[in-house]
């Protein structure tokens, strides 16, 4: 059995240079020629209030969690990973090691010119521009990445091809035997406790967009201590949806929010059924776990699948729906019709909550209604005087 650490790549830089979607890109091509390869933006690890003392940026939390996930995949049998997202532009990604994770980091830039264009274009608005251009200069001004690569002026199958060729041989360095071997070691930390809320429900129905707006308004809204997870988010490994994996990286995770401070947890996800759930109830003994459904209708899941599939929806990572074409798209919210029909048979989720006709903070008021989230995880001890 190798104890070899597994080989990460981390396409890093300032907002809007096209970390995400080149990192994507690098992780897609590795997986379709046949490596055992998983992907991760590391946005998405961080996600926890309020930032932890002498963790600026929540940096190190972030790292922590990455390890967490990239064990998740080693231990389901990948040999390497891909990360995308920002790093401190003072220190390197990470400046301290990772255990089990040989990290080769590789920063996009671009002129100041082309990025503030990207942005506009992206963003719509000039108010972020000044702060991403500084924080452009930080990154050359500190020469952060093992590798440099200048995107100005290019499409991004080239600057996907240029990362390629710049970071050749990352994964043949460290990368374990094919025949697998020992996952890094996992903490030997206890089960952590507290209220867990889980999102669940067909595809298109809103999990993600009525969570993180219950998350923002219910919980930072009042200042509770508190964190977010997207399941799917950290489960790109593999052709299938592995609940095992992804419990065992929740587990991990919510272990680090909680030292963090954290004393809830939002998350949003798919389980088709309730052996599903059991497995994260199994990998969460200590918590206390409460499920709510989320349901639409036939007209409303295709409404939803079709305006996905045109942009109308955060640009999430590997997104199935973004950009297809018309035919592919009604296929697939029939297909979420039919899961939506297989769950409400089965009246998966100890709370239901009806999505018809509802904006996504209606259905993110109707949540808090329904189970009396964040009251139900202590949010009203934690809640800060209306003096």
């Amino acid at each position: 059995m190798s104890g070899d650490p597994t080989p990460v790549l981390w396409v890093c830089g300032p907002p809007g240079v096209g970390k995400t979607t080149v990192a994507w890109e690098v992780y897609a091509g590795l997986a379709a020629a046949g490596v055992e390869v998983g992907y991760v933006d590391i946005d998405q690890l961080g996600m926890c209030y309020p930032e932890p003392a002498g963790d600026p940026g929540r940096s190190r939390l972030a790292a922590a969690n990455l390890g967490a996930v990239v064990a998740g995949y080693r231990a389901a049998g990948a040999r390497a990973a891909v990360v995308s997202g920002v790093v401190d532009p003072a220190r390197e990604a990470h400046a301290d090691p990772i255990p089990g994770i040989a990290l080769t980091t590789c920063r996009l830039r671009a002129s100041a010119d082309d990025l503030a264009r990207r942005l506009v274009a992206r963003q719509g608005h000039r108010d972020t521009v000044a702060q991403a251009l500084a924080e452009a200069e930080a990154l050359d001004a500190n020469d952060i990445g093992d590798v440099c690569v200048e995107t100005s002026g290019l499409p991004v199958d080239q600057v996907v091809r240029l990362v390629r060729e710049r970071t050749a041989g990352w994964i043949a360095k460290t990368a374990p035997a094919p025949d697998g071997g020992a996952a890094p070691p996992r903490t030997s930390a206890g089960a952590a406790g507290g209220p867990i809320l889980w999102l669940c429900g067909a595809t298109g129905v809103g999990k993600s967009a009525a969570g993180f707006d219950l998350y923002l308004r219910h919980v930072l809204g009042r200042q509770i201590p508190g964190a977010f997870v997207d399941l799917d988010q950290i489960g790109f490994y593999g052709s299938r949806v592995d609940h095992e994996m992804r419990a065992g990286i929740l587990a991990a995770m919510w272990r680090t929010f909680r030292a963090a401070g954290a004393r809830c947890l939002t998350m949003v996800g798919p389980a088709e059924d309730a052996a599903a759930i059991t497995v994260y109830a199994r990998a969460l003994p200590a918590a206390t776990l409460t499920v709510c459904r989320l349901h639409a209708g036939r007209d409303e899941l295709t409404r939803r699948v079709m305006l996905r599939g045109r942009g109308g929806a955060w640009a999430q990572p590997g997104d199935p729906l973004r950009g297809r074409p018309a035919e592919r798209l009604s296929a697939a919210a029939d297909q979420a019709a039919a899961e939506a029909e297989i769950l409400e048979r089965a009246a998966v989720g100890g709370v239901r909550v009806d999505t018809d006709r509802r904006t996504v903070a209606e259905v993110a008021d109707a949540i808090v209604a329904e189970t009396g989230w964040p009251n139900a995880a202590g949010g009203d001890t934690h809640r800060p005087p209306s003096h």
